[in-house]
């Protein structure tokens, strides 16, 4: 058993960023404010050259300059007249790709709206036309050099690198929303994103540890929602404080409304106040990958689903979805699972969360799949593959949930396929399904 040496504890999650992901709205607005700040800048900076070059008398070198951003009044105003169109046929044809694409997935919207390049992009799509508009404000209608008070010129350079970025954007933006159209590239992300709350998992398990007896249950208050997440580092000092034991009864995932049963106290000590458990729990509307360890598995067999669905008939996609889940498994097939321990700085356990055991995984990652595939030999060839290949490397102990699947799906495959050579043929096992 890990006795907490070099355990690291989960982060919390923060409500506040994992709102500022799942809204548009932010990074535009904190765009556009940056960007009226820093022309701010750059004219006082053009002022001052020109004092500058006045006070010297280098009236010739005001007129260049003036000549220069003549020049590039035009761009300017081009560009403030063309980006706002720009921005609007951009984004109206990229919805419309994402939502072809959500025919795949619903979470593909997910995806989309949480993506870093699309946000940054749209950001600096509107940066740009707000610093067109205001530079076009600061050109001077005197064209006396002795007289004029500020040439833009250092605003036109920063409008026109700004431009240069904005191209350079919308090349990654149109890769990104591309990829974004391919099942594989979703598969593969909601993937790395899984091993990484894989990667993130206590190494310890707390089976058969001495907790005492129940002595109380704390119920949830607060709104209704999915439990996303509970910082852990308050409820292990809370616990530690009172000298019990608290054990998470929903798991991570879970939906809640005011009055589930949140926490289970064992242990002698005095059970914790509601007050001295604020801010312990944060509920949203949807599922986070942040410590959910079968979500990645739920959107993986959602999309096997749905391409296994008669509007779509798409097995080959669904192997590609039974290829991740394999891979995950193999991950998670020597790791303890059921009930993981956080230890105070001591090394005590303080607070045990329920986790997916083996089988419940098991049983997500192929259950529904295969109840759906018994006519998609394709799929049956590769879940038999996959079944396999985890019965050559799982423990004695983690055998039976698999060894429950493989002879479920011989039985339902027999029974849809009456013919034995048509049978035999659905039941070899195939990585590729029909290679």
């Amino acid at each position: 058993m890990d006795t907490g040496k070099g355990y690291r504890r989960p982060r919390a999650l923060s409500p506040l960023r994992e709102h500022l992901r799942d809204t548009f709205w932010f990074a535009p607005t904190a765009a556009m404010v940056l960007t009226f700040a820093l022309w701010t800048g750059v004219s006082e900076a053009d002022a001052a050259i020109i004092r500058m070059l006045q006070d010297r008398q280098a009236y010739d070198e005001v007129a260049e300059l003036i000549r220069l951003v003549d020049d590039a009044k035009t761009v300017i105003t081009t560009v403030s007249s063309a980006m706002m169109t720009f921005i609007g046929v951009v984004f109206s044809i990229s919805l419309v790709a994402v939502q072809m694409a959500s025919g795949q997935s619903p979470r593909v919207v997910r995806i989309f709206v949480r993506s870093r390049i699309t946000k940054l992009t749209f950001a600096v799509f509107l940066a740009t036309f707000t610093l067109s508009l205001l530079v076009l404000t600061s050109f001077d209608s005197e064209s006396d050099p002795r007289l004029v008070t500020s040439v833009p010129f250092l605003q036109c350079a920063f409008t026109l690198l700004m431009v240069a970025l904005s191209l350079f954007l919308f090349i990654a933006y149109v890769n990104s929303t591309l990829r974004l159209m391919r099942v594989g590239h979703v598969v593969d992300r909601i993937t790395g994103e899984a091993l990484r709350v894989v990667d993130k998992m206590p190494r310890g398990d707390v089976g058969g540890l001495p907790f005492g007896p129940e002595t109380a249950r704390i119920g949830y208050s607060g709104r209704g929602g999915v439990l996303r997440d509970v910082n852990i580092a308050r409820l292990v000092r809370a616990a530690r404080r009172h000298g019990v034991v608290l054990r998470l009864i929903p798991r991570i995932g879970d939906f809640v409304v005011t009055g589930t049963p949140l926490l289970a106290v064992h242990g002698g000590g005095k059970a914790p106040s509601r007050r001295g458990l604020r801010y312990t729990v944060s509920v949203g509307v949807e599922r986070t990958f942040h410590q959910d360890l079968g979500f990645g598995l739920r959107q993986l067999g959602d999309i096997a689903l749905r391409a296994l669905s008669p509007a779509i008939n798409d097995p080959t996609t669904a192997v590609q979805c039974l290829d991740r889940i394999v891979q995950l498994l193999t991950a998670l097939v020597n790791r303890p699972l059921g009930a993981v321990g956080h230890r105070d700085g001591k090394g005590e356990v303080r607070l045990v969360q329920n986790v997916p055991d083996w089988a419940d995984l098991v049983d997500l990652s192929f259950s529904e799949i295969r109840l759906c595939a018994v006519g998609s030999p394709q799929v049956t060839r590769r879940i038999a593959a996959g079944l396999d290949d985890l019965l050559r490397i799982a423990p004695e102990a983690r055998r039976a949930p698999l060894l429950r699947h493989r002879a479920l799906l011989g039985q339902a495959v027999t029974l849809a396929v009456p013919q034995p050579s048509e049978c035999a043929f659905a039941l070899e096992p195939d990585r590729q399904g029909i290679g």
